[in-house]
């Protein structure tokens, strides 16, 4: 991160401690799209997106006062975002798993086969196929740009860990869109 981006952040920060409106709005709105982007990668449904963007969202305004560090907002930011999205996901599977053990449920149906994809919707359904912990940090390094370090920040793991998973993520992803390009051929 530059040192000018890191000298607004600190900024913002200060501004929206001491209650700015327009501060709020311009925290909100710089990071909106990107906290989306991030938190619909880790999900499969949009509404869910948002409402855990909404649950990030209080969470970063209730916070704020007790950020340590205001150049380390954008980590900070994901990081919020990270643990909402994986308390949801751990609260989603704890209720499938009851529904699984209470009853038989019929096979979902994937229609997946009929869509056609071009590139970047390749590269969003590629992720939707790997696993969490890949498809988590090839967003973060990839579409969301932040750096190896930062990375390592959000998801609370050394950089060298964030490397490896980066390279075991380009391979299965790669595998993934491999046979997917070979299903249209």
């Amino acid at each position: 991160m530059t040192e000018k981006k890191a000298i607004y952040y600190e900024l913002l920060v200060l501004r929206c401690r001491r209650g700015q409106k327009s501060a709020l709005e311009e925290l909100i709105r710089t990071w909106q799209r990107r906290l989306f982007y991030y938190i619909r990668r880790l999900v499969d449904d949009e509404q869910e997106a948002w409402q855990i963007l909404q649950q990030t969202w209080v969470k970063v305004l209730g916070g704020i006062k007790k950020l340590r560090e205001p150049r380390k907002l954008p980590s900070w930011l994901y990081r919020i975002a990270r643990n909402t999205a994986m308390s949801h996901l751990r609260a989603e599977y704890s209720n499938r798993a009851m529904l699984e053990n209470n009853k038989d449920l019929d096979d979902i149906e994937d229609d997946s086969d009929n869509l056609a994809f071009e590139n970047a919707e390749q590269v969003h359904y590629g992720l939707g196929q790997i696993s969490l912990h890949h498809r988590e940090v090839l967003t973060l390094f990839f579409l969301q740009d932040l750096s190896v370090e930062e990375a390592a920040e959000v998801l609370q793991i050394p950089a060298g860990t964030v490397k490896s998973r980066l390279y075991h993520a380009r391979r299965a992803l790669k595998t993934v869109l491999e046979k997917e390009e070979q299903r249209y051929e």
